[in-house]
């Protein structure tokens, strides 16, 4: 036993006397539904749209929630140490378990049976590798630690956008595809919703009015780093000569993942063409607003072509990525826009914009199997035992194609 792996093994066995314990004092509650992750400090995404469908449904339900940002400080672990002898309890009490990323005590743990736990990952499609389809590069899990503990073993349902993707998600979580179902990503009915976009537009120019008439760009990279070791890396795209180059006719959001660090990004000249986002507003309320995305390997590609708007990739560190954790495609021929690693030709493509909207249409429908809003609703009745066929049936019957206005 490698000493480095000491304090997991402790907690695991820790977690695990503490759940055999409930397990025996207390029966599972067949109304109990816990929605968890460490993702956040509040309840949203694919959690937040399920949960409102699922009080909508069944009002008389036991909702808790245990939503609690993870921190990597020595407080901060310890912090969460007292939070998942918590989770243990829901999870030994719980009918249903729902999560949306990765959550250490369902791995140290043999579930009871009539406990379903349920995984909506977070990301949609499938784009760069993750779970056990990353043992052993830099960025995983090693064979050493998965020794210890199954990372993503013990789901009973987990929910993606499309067929397309069920290998993947196989791959990624070491379970049978039989287990995986395509009836979509509950986050992504949001854009569905006219009435939302329309009001995610009104809140971002009410705010920043004096962007309006400007063409929005939305700089939105993938996490950098391992875990939640945050990480401090310069800005990839030059934004002094992107401001140069696009004069007064545009601005740009960008949209950081909360676990980088944003030090010295913006200098004091760019404020009037730079926007930092941060709070007040979710990823979807801002890809409603952006004409362009820009992004290097974020699985928001798949979210954002539902908008059919065009993508444009911008990474220098292509090579760094692919040894670090990899695609499950190959890379350059897989991503639906054109490809950029200097500024000067990124400025150059969005100031003469050559839209394929047929490439941002074809990329959509092979990601996602339905195209309604309606995926929250299929998963709710597919958890309660509905069978999948009555809810595709119904769904085709009450499907629309989104159309952009």
């Amino acid at each position: 036993m490698k000493l480095k792996f000491l304090p997991t093994i402790i907690v695991k066995y820790f977690l695990r006397s503490i759940f055999s314990v409930v397990a025996f004092l207390f029966p599972i509650n067949e109304k109990k539904v816990t929605f968890a992750s460490y993702r956040s400090q509040a309840l949203e995404g694919n959690l937040e749209y399920v949960y409102r469908e699922m009080v909508n449904q069944y009002p008389d339900y036991q909702y808790h929630f245990l939503i609690k940002k993870f921190k990597s400080s020595i407080w901060g672990k310890i912090e969460y140490i007292l939070h998942m002898v918590n989770s243990i309890h829901a999870l030994a009490t719980s009918k249903y378990f729902i999560i949306d990323d990765y959550y250490f005590p369902i791995y140290v743990i043999k579930p009871r049976k009539g406990t379903e736990i349920i995984q909506l990952w977070h990301a949609v499609g499938a784009f760069k590798k993750f779970g056990l389809s990353t043992v052993n590069k830099s960025y995983g899990p090693s064979k050493d630690y998965l020794r210890h503990v199954k990372v993503h073993s013990n789901y009973s349902k987990v929910y993606v956008s499309g067929k397309n993707v069920v290998p993947y998600y196989a791959e990624a979580f070491g379970m049978e595809e039989s287990k995986i179902y395509p009836v979509g990503v509950p986050r992504t009915d949001f854009f569905f919703d006219f009435n939302k976009i329309k009001e995610s537009i009104e809140k971002f120019y009410l705010e920043f009015p004096e962007v309006i008439n400007k063409k929005v760009l939305l700089y939105a990279p993938t996490f950098r780093g391992k875990s939640h070791e945050p990480t401090n890396i310069p800005c990839p795209i030059d934004i002094g000569v992107l401001r140069e180059m696009l004069g007064n006719e545009y601005i740009l959001m960008i949209h950081l993942h909360p676990y980088m660090k944003k030090n010295s990004w913006i200098k004091e000249e760019d404020q009037n063409f730079v926007f930092l986002i941060e709070e007040n507003y979710t990823i979807e309320e801002l890809m409603a607003v952006a004409d362009i995305l820009i992004t290097d390997y974020s699985s928001i590609i798949f979210d954002y072509s539902l908008l059919e708007r065009p993508i444009l990739f911008y990474a220098n560190d292509l090579q760094e990525y692919l040894q670090e954790r990899d695609f499950y495609f190959d890379y350059r021929n897989f991503i639906p826009g054109p490809f950029f690693d200097e500024t000067q030709s990124l400025g150059d493509w969005i100031l003469n914009e050559k839209y394929d909207l047929a490439g941002i249409i074809s990329f959509k429908k092979g990601f996602f199997d339905y195209l309604d809003g309606m995926s929250a609703r299929r998963i709710v009745s597919h958890i309660h035992g509905e069978d999948i066929k009555e809810i595709e049936h119904r769904s085709q019957e009450k499907s629309h194609e989104f159309i952009r206005s």
